[in-house]
């Protein structure tokens, strides 16, 4: 699918406008997202709650699987499990999404979050490997 639908469709999402969700890149199997680190997305000051960051992997990953699907299908994630193992701190956070596996039910996905500072300096603070369902047109 085209990317721009890609994006238009995730970007429509009130979640995506919640957490600030901007596109860097997307095209064959492959986004990178950021989010800003929000005192409202925390659960002490500066360190985002895993939600958030859940959140924008779940993104990354899935909207990179939606770039391989046809025009008019969707997907929606049905499964992800997500290791958090550094703290989500600074000032944005960056996720880079692939696709591990398309087929023509089922997408396997991945995404790596990295927190980004002051500087752009990147920490590698989680990794997601997801499922997606892809809902093909008629």
């Amino acid at each position: 699918m085209d990317a721009a639908l890609v994006q238009q469709a995730v970007l429509a999402m009130p979640m995506a406008r919640t957490i600030g969700l901007k596109f860097v890149s997307l095209g064959d199997g492959r986004s990178e997202v950021e989010i800003p680190v929000l005192d409202e997305f925390t659960f002490v000051p500066g360190r985002l709650q895993a939600t958030a960051v859940f959140a924008i992997a779940d993104f990354a990953a899935v909207s990179a699987a939606g770039t391989l699907l046809p025009d008019g299908a969707a997907n929606a994630t049905v499964d992800a499990t997500i290791k958090l193992f550094a703290p989500a701190a600074g000032v944005a956070l960056r996720a880079r999404g692939r696709v591990v596996d398309d087929a023509r039910l089922l997408t396997v996905c991945a995404a790596d979050v990295y927190a980004v500072d002051e500087a752009g300096n990147e920490t590698h603070c989680a990794s997601l490997l997801g499922t997606a369902r892809n809902l093909l047109p008629r």
